[in-house]
């Protein structure tokens, strides 16, 4: 079975029984601690990867506002120095986030039935109707 780049390690593979406990641990780490006390999430994993890939993508635009205002904000408030260590932070930050949103993708599309193909370019394509 193929496996786009973008599928996390922490994942088992969909041609793995049961690999939807891997998938809902793995995105109960992506999203707030708080999301562990509702059950319908972990009933639900199709849920819980809609959920996390709303707050995902709400992180990376988070990150985006932060890097774009740091500068200003903390003039006066830090050194230089810190002020250009909280921006190389967000230099790492939003790249590692991005990459979590793509690999949350990935996992919601297998949840909801896509096998994925491999393509000249390398890419996974959902076999399936696209997601609604």
């Amino acid at each position: 079975m193929y496996l786009p780049p973008e599928w996390p390690p922490e994942v088992r593979p969909p041609s793995v029984p049961d690999w939807e406990t891997s998938a809902v641990a793995w995105l109960l780490d992506a999203v707030p601690p708080d999301y562990r006390a509702y059950d319908v999430l972990r009933r639900h994993p199709v849920a819980l990867a809609g959920m996390a890939r709303h707050h995902v993508l709400s992180a990376v635009e988070a990150a985006r506002a932060g890097y774009r205002a740091a500068a200003v904000d903390l003039k006066g408030h830090l050194p230089p120095h810190a002020i250009e260590a909280v921006l190389d932070t967000y230099r790492q930050e939003g790249p590692r986030l991005v990459r979590l949103s793509r690999s949350v993708e990935v996992v919601e599309r297998a949840l909801r039935g896509d096998l994925f193909t491999a393509t000249m370019r390398g890419l996974g394509r959902p076999s399936g109707p696209p997601p609604g």
